[in-house]
């Protein structure tokens, strides 16, 4: 496993030098008058603007304006709630310098200068470095993943990589194992954040599954099998990510509401009112409507073969005649039309056909390109290899190793 470095980043820190050495030296009946130069910080909130922030300050509104005019002062007139201003202000309460800082790797930096301000943009680089995490299932996927020291933005990565193949609901079983490779971002020692997922593997019920981010020629990346072919399917196996199966594909189910047998020709995802609905795949909408017995309705047609049918949305976000892609919100989770709970009804059709959303085998999408071919396998392997067992105690590989158009 990757450990954060012992020593700070060698990139400088752009932050300006604390304010008394900045300050010219005065004279001891002036320090007893006037007040030192000091900085002042805050963070944004909602509704905040730099006048605003300045004018609590007691920096003028004039000040403001020459700011805002300066060069790059444009990026200033809508700041973002999280991010930071910092001011620098002289002995009378004139303004010196301003830190706008975006982010913790990215300020921009305004000076006082005769009169006017100059400005310069300041973009640090974080240390990445890949990190090694293995588990056991015991439980829940996102129980187990954080058992073993992984964020929670990895673990739902981990799962979107692998959902195209594996139900996470359904189909894992205590002992299954995952293993994976990614990103850690720091910052003079500092753990920032996680990045990408490098390479992973996943044991369900005694099946190997692996994958590996791989971005080509064209700077297009993706996750492949261990053989080059995309972990993507052309469909999702489900087309939200947060819900319990309430009702499954039966021709012969009794319907909760008419008390009668009635085939139940798709699979109903019991969750939140309000839940994202995503397209299951790149399509056109060829519906979306209303009716007493659907609720609010989308059909989505794939090509000439699918069609996909999301039923007693809350809302929904696409019309009749709109492209869609895969993942895009077309609608969230409702009980409008015949239903006792909010729950999306599910539907896949092949050549009119309906079919179990959850077991119909998904057409793959595209591979590793051929004239990428040779460079996926020499990026792969030692990646993968870091993987099993007898590598899981060290993590040899390190990011400069990797190829630099897998590094992003």
């Amino acid at each position: 496993m990757a450990t954060p470095p012992a020593t700070q980043s060698t990139t400088p820190d752009p932050d300006p030098a604390p304010a008394a050495t900045l300050a010219p030296a005065a004279s001891t009946s002036a320090a007893q008058t006037l007040p030192e130069p000091l900085w002042r910080e805050s963070k944004v909130r909602n509704g905040d603007s730099l006048s605003l922030l300045l004018n609590r300050w007691g920096v003028s509104s004039r000040t403001v304006y020459q700011l805002e005019k300066s060069s790059g002062g444009r990026q200033l007139r809508k700041l973002i709630p999280g991010e930071t201003i910092r001011a620098l202000l002289d002995a009378e309460g004139e303004l010196q310098q301003l830190v706008y800082a975006k982010s913790r790797l990215h300020s921009e930096h305004f000076v006082r200068n005769n009169g006017s301000f100059s400005h310069r943009t300041v973009v640090r680089e974080a240390d990445v470095l890949p990190t090694l995490r293995s588990g056991v299932i015991e439980d829940s996927l996102f129980l187990s993943g954080q058992r073993a020291q992984l964020p929670d933005r990895i673990i739902m990565e981990l799962a979107n990589i692998f959902g195209w193949d594996i139900d996470f609901i359904f189909d894992i079983r205590e002992g299954d194992s995952f293993a994976l490779i990614y990103e850690e971002k720091y910052l003079d020692g500092e753990l920032l954040g996680s990045g990408n997922i490098l390479a992973a593997k996943f044991v369900n019920r005694g099946k190997v599954y692996r994958a590996v981010r791989f971005e080509d020629q064209h700077g297009d990346a993706a996750y492949y099998s261990a053989e080059g072919i995309s972990m993507r399917k052309a469909f999702l196996r489900a087309p939200l990510d947060v819900f319990r199966i309430s009702s499954g594909f039966n021709l012969k189910r009794k319907h909760p509401i008419h008390k009668m047998i009635k085939a139940h020709r798709g699979v109903d995802y019991a969750a939140p009112t309000g839940t994202p609905v995503f397209a299951a795949g790149d399509g056109k909408v060829i519906e979306s409507g209303f009716s007493s017995a659907n609720g609010n309705y989308v059909f989505i047609k794939h090509g000439q073969t699918y069609i996909t049918k999301y039923l007693h949305l809350h809302k929904r976000s696409v019309k009749t005649g709109d492209s869609v892609k895969q993942r895009q919100v077309i609608g969230s989770v409702g009980a409008t039309g015949y239903a006792t709970g909010p729950h999306l009804h599910y539907e896949f059709l092949v050549n009119g056909v309906h079919r179990n959303p959850r077991t119909v085998p998904l057409p793959q999408a595209t591979p590793v390109p051929v004239e990428d071919q040779l460079a996926f396998e020499r990026f792969a392997t030692p990646l993968l290899q870091q993987l099993e067992p007898s590598a899981a105690s060290s993590l040899e590989i390190a990011s400069s190793e990797l190829p630099e158009s897998n590094r992003q």
